[in-house]
């Protein structure tokens, strides 16, 4: 493997890990920080694939749009998981940017499956366009 295939699988080993913690996070009702962090397991996945596609921005705005442009738009990425991501980083920026902004169990535990499908599917697509990058456990 090159430093980008190691990057890239580092930043899925990052996703994996972040969902990892979201569930601890959920098990002391850290509503607010489980979305950060549902969010994050998503960037983490998403940056793997446009490094793996040469793709980049240093801002989370610019590596939405990189994706929606370069998978979604074009069908390899489906819209459905892609408003997964889109929803996650919206609910992230109020959280993080508003005051006030609460989140209950009942708005965060069903975002944790979806959250866990759209990484296994951004990693799983990662694997089978590369032959060095194995999918993660």
């Amino acid at each position: 493997m090159d430093f980008k295939d190691d990057l890239v699988a580092y930043r899925l080993e990052c996703a994996n890990e972040t969902l990892k913690d979201v569930f601890i996070l959920a098990d002391a009702g850290r509503w607010k920080t489980c979305i950060n962090r549902l969010y994050y397991a998503c960037f983490y996945a998403v940056s793997a694939l446009l490094i793996q596609n040469d793709l980049s921005s240093s801002k989370h705005t610019g590596l939405r749009s990189l994706f929606n442009k370069h998978f979604v738009k074009t069908g390899k990425i489906p819209k459905e998981l892609a408003l997964i991501y889109n929803d996650l980083f919206e609910k992230r920026q109020e959280s993080d940017y508003r005051d006030f902004v609460r989140f209950e169990e009942s708005q965060v535990l069903p975002l944790i499956p979806k959250a866990e499908i759209f990484v296994k599917h951004i990693a799983s697509f990662i694997a089978s366009n590369s032959l060095n990058i194995p999918y993660p456990s």
